[in-house]
């Protein structure tokens, strides 16, 4: 039985696609529902009204606010979470944020598929940055309609008319699919709102997703277990647990090419929080503390801080020092992993820098100078706004250059 009103199917339109992302690399672009034409992020559905059901939907989430979080810790329990247990976790130490959500498996096809009853408007900021700023994600999942994690479609196979059914049963939910858009990592197939999840019979708030930014998850594991006993489960499900590191086996980076002499021999351990430990000694050798033009103190690779003073001294001497915002730099030296693999950022070498970081976010066309642009280009740098995926605000080291 199809569960949307006559005026939600003339409201549905296009599907909303948000592509994946790495730092480098083509994004992959899921296929629409057949009979349902995909729309980019910046180009869904304008026309039409979010609200696909209005029996289903929720209040219409406004901009993002706040800080976006890592999705390091599930706990699940069959009962809801009570909020005096939920406010002790949120007070743990290294407890950086929680969401509250509802989770349950349903069946299709054969296999069972995890699917999450959310507040759009809170939830957002626990998902891949991508899909986190897209509005109209969030609009389409408020409004009734399911967002799919594109990279698990394939358990959530949709009709010709877009539709997509959670269960097995001959009466089971079936929701219009409204966007295709990336989900933390292991956490479900599938999200829709707690409209949705009363109707599905989902346990009200039986699961929550604990951020630990600052220190490695595995810390407060026995805290949180502590809290909701043996009944719930915690599981880990920041990228170092997903991809099975060891956290105390250490890794090695073999970087080639024309920046090779930058990094050297580059020795790590991964953290459980998607940051890295590199070695005492490559540290030491290799990062330094320094002041430039505009910025004032940075800390990066020596090998790079004569090229980027030149870049930043040839924008003051050409009257541009006002297109870079110091208080917009969002750093060069940080050791990390790219957001949810496993993948070294050329920030772990330091050999980049995040400027005026505002108005340039991924995926943007951005506001960066374009004059500036051609300055770090000329010194060596490659611009992320001319990626497939824009970065605008990040600049990175490819080639070395010596002033003269």
């Amino acid at each position: 039985m199809r569960q949307v009103s006559l005026r939600a199917a003339a409201a549905i339109g296009a599907v909303l696609v948000v592509t994946l992302a790495a730092c480098a690399g083509e994004p992959s672009k899921p296929a629409s529902p057949s009979g349902s034409p995909s729309a980019s992020a910046s180009g869904a559905a304008k026309d039409e009204s979010p609200v696909a059901d209005p029996s289903h939907a929720v209040e219409m989430p406004g901009k993002r606010e706040g800080t976006l979080h890592s999705t390091d810790l599930l706990i699940l329990s069959e009962d809801t979470l009570s909020s005096a247990d939920v406010k002790k976790i949120r007070s743990l130490d290294g407890v950086s944020g929680v969401e509250q959500i509802s989770m349950a498996q349903v069946s299709v096809e054969g296999r069972l598929v995890k699917v999450v009853a959310v507040d759009p408007s809170t939830y957002r900021n626990f998902a891949p940055f991508q899909s986190a700023d897209s509005d109209e994600v969030w609009q389409r999942v408020a409004g009734g309609e399911v967002a799919i994690d594109p990279e698990r479609q394939d358990e959530l196979p949709a009709d010709k008319d877009g539709f997509v059914t959670l269960g097995s049963k001959k009466d089971a939910t079936t929701v219009h699919v409204g966007a295709y858009a990336p989900q933390p990592p292991g956490l479900a197939a599938a999200v829709v709102n707690h409209k949705w999840g009363e109707e599905m019979g989902m346990e009200k708030g039986n699961a929550l997703i604990v951020s630990t930014a600052a220190i490695a998850p595995n810390r407060v594991v026995a805290p949180i277990q502590k809290v909701v006993g043996s009944d719930a489960s915690v599981q880990r499900l920041d990228v170092v647990a997903r991809a099975g590191l060891d956290p105390n086996a250490p890794q090695k980076a073999y970087v080639v090419g024309t920046v090779a002499e930058a990094v050297g021999n580059y020795t790590y351990r991964a953290n459980g929080d998607g940051t890295i430990t590199p070695a005492s000694s490559w540290v030491s050798s290799h990062i330094v503390t320094a002041q430039v033009p505009i910025l004032g103190s940075v800390t990066c690779n020596k090998v790079m801080i004569p090229q980027l003073r030149a870049a930043l001294q040839e924008v003051v001497d050409r009257g541009l020092a006002k297109k870079i915002i110091p208080s917009q730099y969002a750093g060069c030296y940080y050791p990390r992993f790219i957001a949810n693999t496993t993948q070294l950022s050329n920030h772990a070498f330091g050999t980049a820098v995040d400027l005026n970081t505002a108005g340039n976010q991924r995926g943007t066309v951005g506001e960066m100078d374009r004059t500036v642009v051609s300055i770090f280009e000329r010194w060596g740098f490659t611009w992320g706004g001319n990626w497939k995926w824009t970065d605008p605000m990040h600049f990175e080291m490819n080639r070395i250059v010596k002033p003269g």
